[in-house]
């Protein structure tokens, strides 16, 4: 199964289109959404072509795609327009026989671990920056980026878990770092 994995959209619809072309493009049957949906939060700028409303629609056209997490940029509010649920603080997916905790960063991250076990892997946003990280309890850590605001001079950004592989995607599809599930399973025997 591919799963494609976003964070931090930030209400930009642009992006939020760009990002659904490559839901489409890579064939992936869900889209794991971490977070920030709709609104820049105090500390951003305005992403390009802010459109919160245009990014509902968007989203709610392919609903039954979506998982999602809610960021810190997430209100009560939202879930009152988004036709999927936003509100979880986390999911739990199995993936090449590992569990992936999946969260938008702000309260759950290296420095503040959920309930992981050894070989669980940590998914998370919020940073707005692309990283892997073997830590802890031989645990990997994975962030997909930002798809409309990256830092630190990273590129507009999704993660893709495709077989035992891991992806991670500029919004055109090229691959800018790669990691294979048998170099994290070595890692822990």
């Amino acid at each position: 199964m591919k799963l494609m994995i976003a964070s931090d959209l930030h209400g930009s619809a642009g992006y939020c289109r760009a990002m659904l072309e490559a839901l489409k493009r890579e064939g992936s049957e869900r889209l794991l959404l971490l977070g920030d949906l709709l609104y820049h939060g105090p500390r951003n700028d305005l992403p390009r072509d802010y459109a919160p409303k245009e990014v509902i629609a968007l989203l709610n056209g392919v609903k039954n795609q979506l998982l999602c997490v809610r960021g810190n940029c997430e209100a009560e509010v939202d879930q009152m327009v988004l036709d999927f649920p936003v509100m979880a603080e986390y999911c739990v997916i199995f993936w090449g026989g590992r569990t992936v905790y999946a969260t938008h960063g702000h309260q759950y991250h290296r420095g503040n671990l959920p309930p992981l076990q050894r070989g669980d892997i940590l998914v998370h946003g919020h940073t707005h920056v692309p990283g892997w990280e073997f830590f802890g309890r031989d645990n990997l850590y994975l962030n997909p980026g930002s798809v409309s605001l990256p830092k630190e001079g990273s590129a507009h950004s999704y993660l893709l878990l495709d077989g035992t592989v891991v992806l991670w995607k500029k919004l055109d599809g090229s691959i800018f770092h790669q990691l294979d599930l048998a170099e994290f399973s070595a890692k822990i025997h």
